[in-house]
């Protein structure tokens, strides 16, 4: 498994990355992931959509609750044909308590088993055992259109230019 060391910080301390560097024209990693009814959900099952993959440590935190908010808001503003995902290293239980607690409308996906997802993005801190904080967008194409990992994990992605790409490729 390829490490990347720096690539990411968690209050100023450097972390260590397992998994490649997704970068824009990359067909997308296939990934399976746990919905809340520990249902397993496959990249396949979203084709012909462009999806805003966000991915973060733990809803748990607050900055991971603020991303999580500001997609989920900003889902009534996407085209039709855009789904937006949240991805994170959480149990299903405590991602479905979340969003029920939180009002969230989208879909929670679980890496905890095995952070297949993780690997498969470069997105698993193996110091931490959590994802890092990162957002991706994938075209109808199965083609990223979009990467971001966020420098520090305590900092928010750019919103902006990921729901400007997610439009762009809707």
């Amino acid at each position: 498994m390829q490490e990347r060391l720096g690539v990411i910080t968690f209050k100023g301390n450097p972390l260590t990355l397992l998994g490649p560097e997704i970068k824009v024209g990359d067909t997308a990693p296939a990934f399976k992931l746990l919905n809340n009814s520990l249902q397993e959900v496959t990249l396949d099952q979203f084709k012909g959509k462009t999806l805003i993959l966000s991915v973060a440590p733990s809803l748990d935190t607050p900055v991971c609750s603020m991303q999580t908010h500001k997609f989920n808001k900003a889902i009534g503003t996407l085209p039709s044909g855009i789904e937006v995902l949240t991805i994170t290293a959480d149990l299903p239980f405590a991602q479905a308590r979340f969003c029920g607690a939180e009002n969230i409308q989208i879909k929670t996906l679980s890496d905890h088993r095995d952070l297949a997802f993780g690997n498969a993005y470069g997105t698993h801190i193996k110091e931490l055992r959590l994802e890092a904080r990162s957002v991706f967008v994938v075209g109808k194409d199965g083609k990223v259109k979009y990467a971001q990992i966020v420098k520090e994990v305590t900092e928010e992605p750019d919103y902006e230019k990921a729901l400007s790409a997610a439009k762009a490729n809707a």
